[in-house]
């Protein structure tokens, strides 16, 4: 398993059963990058507690509202005029790149504020999941996340 979160985002992102959750947890509202973050934790074995979950939320939410949300919104909107439009398909795939960019940022940031996190007593639960997804999360959908993650880390 990749020991940097970046790594082990791009891994993870390209096990077939987790671009499909994860754009689903999207759509519900969930930071992305958060939840990556939350199963590399937990892999990792990271001790987990409301200060931290807050202080990850803290971090990643401006970050989302005002960088990540805002570049994806307009690549989105173009989406249907670039099919038709060379010149815009060409600013649409840099603006991509740039959210990929951003995101990258994002994760970096998380990686960083818990670099120093100690991991977890035997007994303590390691639940970063669950506290870091939107409440309307399906439970099926972060099992799949974390079956992912814990297979990433045993290969």
């Amino acid at each position: 398993m990749p020991a940097d979160l970046w790594r082990f985002a791009e891994a993870f992102y390209q096990r077939p059963e987790v671009e499909p959750v994860c754009l689903q947890l999207q759509a519900q509202g969930a930071d992305v990058c958060l939840l990556i973050c939350a199963v590399w934790l937990e892999v990792r074995q990271v001790a987990c507690d409301d200060v931290r979950t807050a202080a990850l939320a803290d971090l990643a939410r401006p970050w989302q509202c005002d960088v990540v949300q805002p570049l994806r919104h307009t690549r989105q909107a173009w989406r249907a005029l670039a099919q038709s439009d060379s010149a815009l398909a060409l600013l649409r795939e840099r603006l991509k790149q740039l959210e990929l960019l951003a995101e990258r940022e994002q994760l970096e940031r998380l990686a960083e504020l818990s670099r120093d996190w100690p991991n977890a007593a035997a007994a303590e639960p390691v639940d970063w999941l669950e506290r870091l997804a939107p409440v309307a999360a399906e439970r099926a959908a972060l099992h799949i996340l974390r079956s992912a993650a814990t297979q990433l880390a045993t290969n």
